[in-house]
């Protein structure tokens, strides 16, 4: 069996050879070593303080991260985020008038609709962020919604985001991640017959079209989509 040998004795042997190297005119390596050693050990410390601090998230509260975005939870800090989101025209046309008029009616939207749902499952709406700039530009969701049986994944962008792989490369990763550690493999989604730009993504998703749906609340027909 190879035996391993102590730090300290490792240290002992390169300060004779270092004796030697002085006496030979040789260049003196034992500072490199401790040096290295040092540096080593603050790398395992602060991997530990970044372990022990990820630790510490409660599930619900984790960030989901892709290569150009950030997925971080829906919470009351996002309230103006929302406000915007929720009240662009494209937004009420094809997914519905939320009546936030309010950065108050953001919040209490937030806290009522999303968080009891993060609460009792573990995930829900994720507010998308730019890495590269740290900036807020859609968001998207898997749902427990009202009138369907399977898990609806949904997403919506600001305009000025719109059309560059986002929705996509965060809507893949969530349904990717939420399979893999919640064990939710069957989804749905659902969308206005004209919105055609939806329907391509939730096709590209790998969910297709089953039937029309009238969902509570809502006044017209919606097209119904679900996982292969």
């Amino acid at each position: 069996m190879m035996e391993v040998m102590r730090y300290d004795t490792v240290i002992t042997s390169y300060r004779r050879m270092d004796a030697m190297k002085r006496c030979a005119g040789l260049p003196i390596r034992t500072r490199d070593i401790l040096k290295g050693k040092e540096q080593q050990s603050s790398w395992v410390i602060k991997q530990k303080k970044i372990s022990l601090a990820n630790q510490s998230i409660p599930e619900s509260m984790k960030n989901f991260e892709t290569e150009r975005l950030i997925l971080k939870p829906a919470s009351r800090e996002d309230a103006a985020f929302f406000l915007q989101l929720y009240n662009m025209p494209k937004f009420i046309q094809f997914i519905g008038d939320r009546n936030l008029r309010t950065l108050e009616d953001a919040e209490r939207y937030i806290e009522n609709r999303f968080r009891p749902q993060f609460d009792k499952l573990g995930f829900g709406n994720y507010v998308v962020i730019l890495r590269e700039r740290e900036e807020k530009i859609g968001a998207v969701g898997i749902f427990e919604r009202e009138g369907l049986d399977v898990m609806d994944i949904g997403f919506s962008f600001l305009e000025a985001y719109e059309g560059q792989g986002y929705a996509y490369e965060s809507a893949a990763h969530l349904k990717a991640t939420i399979a893999k550690r919640y064990g939710v493999n069957r989804l749905s989604a659902i969308t206005t017959e004209d919105n055609h730009a939806s329907q391509k993504l939730i096709e590209k998703l790998g969910l297709s079209f089953r039937k029309h749906v009238m969902l509570p609340g809502e006044a017209v027909e919606l097209r119904y989509c679900e996982s292969d």
